[in-house]
């Protein structure tokens, strides 16, 4: 058997199928960043045949404690995936390609039972020595992990015998190569000072990032190491997945680099509208792969549904651990797809700027954070942009390795300054707003701001000429410039140079609805930094005013 005609291979072909809607966006997305390794079109990457082998054949010899099969034939197809993609997918060194592994899947899709193949699998195949991990919020979910793992060996003939594993109370010792595995609760023991060749962190949504983050500390010094994150949703807004999955995405979207494998199985942004949840079929298949081709998972899910239709009170429940969709946060969703943006992208030229009238967005932020401007015009009904990013030169570095953003190239492509030090030179971006006339040939009609940290900015601008209008920060008045910005990008109406921080400012945005179903962009509900798109949403208000009641001088902003 070779990786080419193995299932994990089947099963990627079948997600990329085009008319195939069972399979979400994402995980279509890694199928086919995966399938580039296979076909041999990642210089850095390639799948090794010959620990495929070794995988195979002990795959063979594990029996499946529930079909009473080997566990060659028994495993999910999803799980083949995972555990092909991410223990045979090499470096040309050699050492594993993969460091973290993300899996975003519901309940009762045998994410526990796949998680103790793959500590299995560990324990036989690294190094001598080797220690492994699992990290979950209390005892009773850490030992769920152990306990399949015990299940599974018990099973198998070939692998009960102590000369192969030993089960003790707190640990599953492989005698063959002195391996262990050690199950951890959060709640109870330290995370640090123990050295992880691999960890697996269970029901990371239940979890803050603390326990995470300490095992991969303990990795530093390791060249080949793995990580793997795995959970349902949680209502929650402060656990390590929110990041975990955030980062994968970001990965997948290649706004950022990074070895993370990611099988995020939850419903596309499309399938959440209003309750299509209630009757729409694909976001169960999507959340659910097993249901896919199990139809007494599937039936089961179906009556959780209508449970959760017909009681309020189960809905949480459902709609998190069933469906992947965050019940608490349903009122936040993502602005705009990254695909629908990037379609907007346009080559620069910088001569179309001549002679435009142009509207400039501020969000000057604090003085340690980022900084944004952003220049708009509309012409032939379409949308025009260039928007720049501003931070503090001394926290580059810093702000790169926190925030997963590689500053340093952003500079270069010129869509971001570095300026000041530890603090951001607001006069240097005073002297950018004024140097845009003579730099691209436009006419300034008017500079939109948030009062907050703009007011010594705005007064110095106003000396030099430029009409500045304070924009209030408020649902009814952001509503409508943030409804046009993302019906224009549908449409294909908007237009913007190419510019990778834009396109993560995008990307990091949520959008919140107040009571009165007026939508806005929430810089704390964000996944990250989103200047950039608040800079642009006050630049099209300004547009927007303009185009509404088309004289500047009977101009009235909603305060």
């Amino acid at each position: 058997m070779t990786v080419d005609s193995g299932r994990a291979v089947e099963y990627c072909k079948w997600c990329l199928k085009s008319k195939n809607k069972k399979v979400p966006g994402y995980v279509k997305k890694q199928a086919r960043r995966w399938m580039h390794i296979v076909n041999g079109k990642n210089k850095n990457a390639y799948v090794s045949e010959k620990s495929y082998s070794k995988i195979c054949r002990i795959l063979k010899l594990m029996v499946h404690p529930d079909l009473n099969i080997s566990m060659y034939d028994g495993l999910e197809d999803y799980s083949w995936f995972l555990i092909t993609a991410v223990l045979c997918t090499k470096n040309r060194d050699g050492s594993r390609y993969y460091e973290t592994a993300v899996l975003e899947i519901c309940r009762k899709n045998f994410k526990t039972f796949t998680s103790a193949v793959i500590f299995i699998l560990l324990m036989l195949t690294e190094p001598q020595f080797s220690r492994f991990f699992s990290v979950a919020p209390d005892r009773d979910l850490s030992s769920e992990l152990k306990v399949a793992v015990k299940k599974i060996i018990k099973s198998s003939p070939l692998l009960y015998d102590e000369s192969v594993f030993k089960i003790l109370r707190g640990e599953v010792r492989c005698n063959i190569n002195d391996s262990v595995y050690v199950p951890l609760a959060y709640s109870q023991d330290r995370m640090d000072g123990r050295l992880a060749n691999a960890f697996l962190a269970d029901e990371a949504g239940a979890m803050d990032s603390y326990p995470v983050e300490a095992m991969r500390s303990s990795q530093i010094t390791l060249t080949s190491k793995l990580g793997i994150i795995i959970s349902t949703q949680y209502p929650n807004d402060n656990n390590v997945m929110i990041d975990e999955i955030d980062k994968a995405k970001k990965v997948l979207d290649g706004l950022i680099p990074s070895r993370t494998f990611a099988l995020l199985y939850e419903p596309d942004d499309r399938l959440l509208k209003g309750d299509a949840w209630q009757t729409d079929n694909l976001i169960i298949y999507q959340s659910n792969p097993v249901a896919v081709t199990n139809a007494n998972i599937f039936a089961a899910i179906v009556e959780k549904r209508t449970d959760a239709i017909l009681y309020p009170n189960k809905r949480e429940n459902y709609l998190c651990k069933h469906n992947n969709i965050k019940y608490k946060g349903l009122g936040v969703e993502g602005y705009v797809e990254i695909s629908q943006l990037r379609a907007c992208r346009t080559i620069p030229d910088d001569s179309f700027w001549q002679g435009k009238d142009v509207f400039i967005g501020l969000d000057l932020s604090q003085t340690n954070d980022n900084t944004a401007v952003a220049m708009v015009t509309i012409y032939e009904d379409k949308i025009y942009s260039k928007v720049f990013g501003f931070i503090p030169a001394d926290r580059k570095d810093y702000k790169s390795k926190i925030e997963q953003v590689d500053y340093d190239k952003l500079i270069r492509q010129g869509c971001c300054f570095a300026c000041g030090s530890e603090v951001i030179d607001y006069r240097f971006v005073e002297n950018f707003i004024l140097s845009l006339p003579e730099k691209y040939g436009v006419n300034i009609v008017q500079v939109g701001y948030d009062r907050y940290n703009a007011i010594s900015s705005v007064q110095k601008l106003e000396a030099q000429g430029l009409e500045c209008v304070e924009i209030k920060q408020h649902s009814s008045v952001l509503h409508s410039p943030t409804k046009l910005l993302q019906e224009k990008i549908f449409d294909k109406q908007f237009c913007y140079s190419e510019n990778l921080m834009l396109e993560i400012n995008f990307q990091n945005a949520r959008c919140t609805e107040d009571t009165n179903l007026n939508k806005y962009v929430n810089k704390k509900k964000s996944a990250g930094k989103v200047d950039m798109v608040v800079a642009l949403i006050n630049a099209l208000y300004l547009a927007q005013q303009e185009m509404l009641f088309g004289t500047r001088d009977n101009f009235v902003v909603q305060t």
